[in-house]
């Protein structure tokens, strides 16, 4: 029997990413924690953080009360005037800032985040043209998916969108022909430098990638990679532009991935793990560098919701929250002490697993139909039967991935429990061997 919700969301909904007619959507009743629940009352271990942004979990009642509070307090203002809860937020941003980006400027969500660094940056320089990485995702507004490098671009992109590409390092499927980190850096970088070369570095604006790239695959980028793009982007009066959206907040096991890299951008973008999702807020952290050519003139952006005081009140909850309870160290423990070893013992395990790769609460598993040709279980772009398969045997054991063509990702809340992953793992085991009837060996 289908429910009301169900029956007014096919009816009145129309869905992001998707073919109306063909979806079949779960209605959730409830979450808690690490745990959501169907109208059917089946219960299911969120492996997916949702879209990766539950990062300290469902209902946490800490962030709630805050929301519920600054409800009661003052619900809305516009962005003009300052509030407790924006500029307390801005503080705690900038406090995990690296030193010297000081600035927030605050948005609904990440793809405007996006958005408003490129434009920051774009008058910053004086110059038009952006390059980002292919294998990324940066936002669906229209400045953010000409940035994207993934296949859902493709629709959007006219060409004219003063965007380039280049390819990054990423040494499972390596487009240098390198055997080993260092080459693959090497080479990578070697590439990027001429790209910048052949497309006029006085012509460029800036640099944009994700910390770790996260839809496009959860990549971590080898050591000296990104130094090597912020000596590259100083050589040419390049902004250096880094997004943290999906990467930032505890889910790489830092409060920001770029921690683990030693590198000061000039522009960090952010959102998702900010407020844990509980209300949409996102921004642009802006270096000292960016910030005095607005100082004296007008910077030509703005939103009506910047800033928004619930937003903001559920960004200062969560910070607090993910401090009090060590949330982000937690992550760290969870990659390197439990989804690390275990991951790395289900590639040996299982035929279809060509590879694994991660950090804190951030992990892929990719799946592929034979080891030595690494052809994946599904094509780039799009899903088949097989994957659906395996995915199909996540859900039927109570936990539920976030698929993305030929890859699981393993991306549970930061503060789920040791057990809690180990029994979300044990499903997954249980699938990949569904995977394996599909691979060869």
């Amino acid at each position: 029997m289908t429910s009301r919700a169900y029956e007014l969301d096919r009816k009145h909904v129309f869905h992001s990413w998707s073919a109306q007619a063909t979806l079949d959507p779960m209605v959730v009743e409830r979450a808690e924690g690490s745990r959501i629940w169907d109208d059917q009352g089946n219960s299911y271990l969120d492996f997916s953080s949702q879209l990766v942004f539950t990062n300290i979990g469902h209902q946490h009642p800490r962030v709630v009360k805050a929301i519920q509070d600054q409800a009661a307090k003052l619900c809305t203002i516009a962005p003009q005037h300052a509030n407790d809860a924006r500029s307390e937020a801005a503080r705690l941003i900038a406090e995990v800032s690296p030193a010297g980006l000081e600035h927030v400027f605050f948005t609904n969500g990440g793809a405007e985040a996006i958005e408003h660094a490129v434009r920051m940056a774009r008058l910053h320089t004086g110059r038009i043209k952006v390059l980002s990485q292919y294998r990324s995702y940066h936002g669906g507004s229209n400045t953010s998916i000409n940035v994207t490098g993934d296949p859902r671009r493709w629709a959007s992109d006219y060409g004219s969108a003063g965007t380039a590409k280049f390819f990054g390092p990423f040494l499972y499927r390596s487009e240098f022909d390198a055997t080993t980190e260092q080459e693959e850096c090497e080479r990578a970088l070697t590439h990027l430098r001429r790209t910048v070369e052949m497309e006029g570095p006085s012509t460029v604006a800036a640099i944009v990638l994700e910390t770790i790239p996260g839809t496009a695959g959860i990549m971590p980028p080898p050591a000296g990679y990104l130094a090597g793009v912020r000596e590259i982007c100083d050589e040419h009066g390049i902004v250096f532009i880094l997004d943290e959206v999906m990467a930032g907040f505890g889910r790489a096991g830092k409060w920001l991935a770029l921690d683990h890299y030693g590198v000061t951008p000039d522009l960090v973008t952010f959102a998702k793990g900010i407020t844990s999702g509980y209300v949409p807020l996102g921004g642009v952290i802006v270096s000292d560098k960016v910030y005095d050519t607005f100082a004296q003139r007008v910077y030509p952006g703005g939103l009506t919701y910047s800033g928004h005081p619930l937003a903001c009140a559920a960004a200062v909850a969560t910070v607090e929250t993910m401090r009090d309870e060590g949330i982000v160290e937690h992550a760290a423990k969870l990659g390197e002490d439990v989804l690390g070893p275990a991951l790395r013992e289900l590639k040996e395990k299982h035929a279809c697993v060509g590879d694994v790769r991660g950090v804190g609460a951030f992990w892929a598993v990719e799946l592929v139909k034979n080891r030595e040709t690494k052809e994946p279980l599904a094509p780039y772009g799009g899903s088949s039967p097989a994957m659906n398969e395996v995915i199909a045997a996540c859900k039927k054991g109570g936990m539920l991935p976030f698929a993305n063509y030929n890859r699981l990702h393993v991306v549970p809340p930061c503060n789920t429990s040791a057990d809690e992953v180990r029994e979300g793992l044990a499903v997954l085991d249980a699938a990949l061997s569904v995977g394996d009837a599909h691979a060869e060996g």
